[in-house]
């Protein structure tokens, strides 16, 4: 049966829709354009380095930045070692954080030799003290993900996820890949579902989901109790929309698919809430993905990916919209917007 809502402590997560952290892409200015579609149930910023993080500024560190209707928001963090855990947990209460997620699972040669992501599924003792830690020092919704491991062995991921529930995770995330899996491997959703056997917890499939007709089947085989959203959300930012109208019921309006001017929106933000050194960087990144809406879209990647400010950035994607949508009415210089009202605690 599907349910159209999680309840994690004190959240209540409706659909059961997360966006899921990616370094570049999940900062504030993505978060908002999705929320104007509507349909995400839990937003998510990028992968937050716990050394690092008391280090940041609320109101000026690209990976805080944060307008007041973001809501509800979990924070992801890269813990490798147990003494990072509590000075970044009080950081993130005094940031008004919604969740606590642990990043298990990324498999990034860097964040592994540094000790965290999936290397630390070796490790599950280590993992332990972090999570047993953490959990002493929070009672907001603390949260894991994961990958299915280094290859598929059930007593080791059963073990191990098991040790999670059991040390206080309220809510896990599964990657239905191999560690060194690339995404363009056809997910193991069965072994979502096999988790999900293990577990009373709530489990989320992530992997493979970018559509309604992958969602169905995501949810059909796993048996998950939600969906997690990466890369598709970046190319389809209504696809959040579709999702939770088609499969979980959920109405979320009917804004218009207008791609120039999504894309608008995107510069806009940026350049409202960024310094000039951060924003061409993250709008390079996001068109690689929004450009595939195009038959010819690698043009306006290409154009964009060897621009040297984000002002000529969008005079280039002006010059390509021209071509492929000569009706959209669009400013041909990045709109001075001033800017957005930040939070730097709850929204």
């Amino acid at each position: 049966m599907i349910h159209n809502q999680i309840r994690v402590r004190q959240l209540n997560v409706r659909p059961p829709l997360f966006l899921a952290p990616m370094a570049g892409l999940t900062h504030s200015a993505l978060r908002s354009l999705l929320l104007s579609f509507g349909g995400v149930g839990l937003l998510s910023t990028e992968m937050l380095s716990a050394r690092r993080l008391p280090a940041e500024s609320a109101l000026s560190s690209p990976y805080l930045i944060r307008t007041a209707g973001e809501y509800p928001l979990s924070y992801q963090l890269l813990v490798a070692a147990v003494e990072e855990v509590v000075p970044a947990v009080e950081i993130l209460h005094r940031l008004g954080a919604d969740a606590i997620d642990l990043n298990l699972g990324c498999p990034a040669p860097r964040v592994r030799q540094a000790g965290g992501g999936s290397s630390l599924m070796a490790d599950p003792a280590r993992v332990r003290r972090i999570v047993a830690t953490a959990r002493r020092h929070t009672s907001l919704p603390l949260t894991a993900k994961i990958r299915l491991g280094e290859a598929l062995d059930e007593q080791i991921l059963q073990e191990f996820c098991r040790m999670l529930a059991g040390e206080g995770i309220d809510l896990l995330t599964v990657h239905a890949r191999l560690r060194r899996e690339p995404f363009g491997r056809k997910p193991r959703w069965e072994w979502v579902g096999r988790v999900k056997q293990w577990l009373k917890i709530p489990v989320i499939a992530n992997g493979g989901v970018c559509s309604v007709a992958t969602a169905r089947d995501c949810l059909r085989i796993s048996g998950a109790d939600g969906l997690m959203i990466g890369r598709a959300a970046v190319e389809k930012p209504w696809v959040f929309a579709e999702i939770a109208k088609e499969v979980y019921g959920e109405g979320t309006g009917s804004r218009e698919i207008d791609l120039p001017r999504i894309y608008l929106e995107m510069v806009t933000a940026l350049a409202a809430r960024f310094s000039p050194e951060r924003r061409l960087g993250r709008l390079k990144e996001f068109t690689h993905y929004f450009a595939r809406n195009y038959m010819f879209g690698h043009h306006l990647a290409m154009a964009v990916q060897s621009s040297n400010s984000l002002e000529e950035a969008w005079s280039r994607a002006l010059a390509f919209f021209a071509r492929h949508a000569p009706d959209s009415c669009l400013p041909e210089s990045v709109p001075n917007t001033g800017s957005d009202r930040l939070s730097a605690g709850p929204g």
